[in-house]
């Protein structure tokens, strides 16, 4: 999805060029790349001015859906994850009704 721009510098409409990966982790003279493996890479889209150079970058956010089922409190109302044996906001304990 790419958004439109006009550039920083001069005003001129910025090109989206491509999303790449940046490598977030350095080289040690010691380890080598074990910290850019360990750091992991940031998604970015690249844009670009043709008419003075300037590039720039956007971060892409990643569209993560929450795996965990969901569930709301018959306390306060409120919802959170269903694996909660108590409620995070009000403390209301799932587990009482048992005993």
């Amino acid at each position: 999805m790419s958004r439109k721009l006009d550039c920083l510098r001069c005003g001129s409409s910025m090109e989206h060029t491509r999303d790449e990966k940046i490598q977030l982790g350095e080289h040690g003279l010691i380890w080598g790349d074990i910290s850019n493996l360990i750091a992991g890479a940031l998604e970015v889209a690249i844009y670009t001015c043709n008419q003075c150079g300037k590039i720039e970058f956007f971060q892409i956010e990643e569209q993560v859906e929450d795996q965990i089922a969901k569930m709301e409190c018959p306390s306060c109302g409120k919802t959170h994850d269903i694996d909660y044996p108590k409620c995070p906001f009000c403390k209301y304990d799932y587990y009482a009704e048992l005993d």
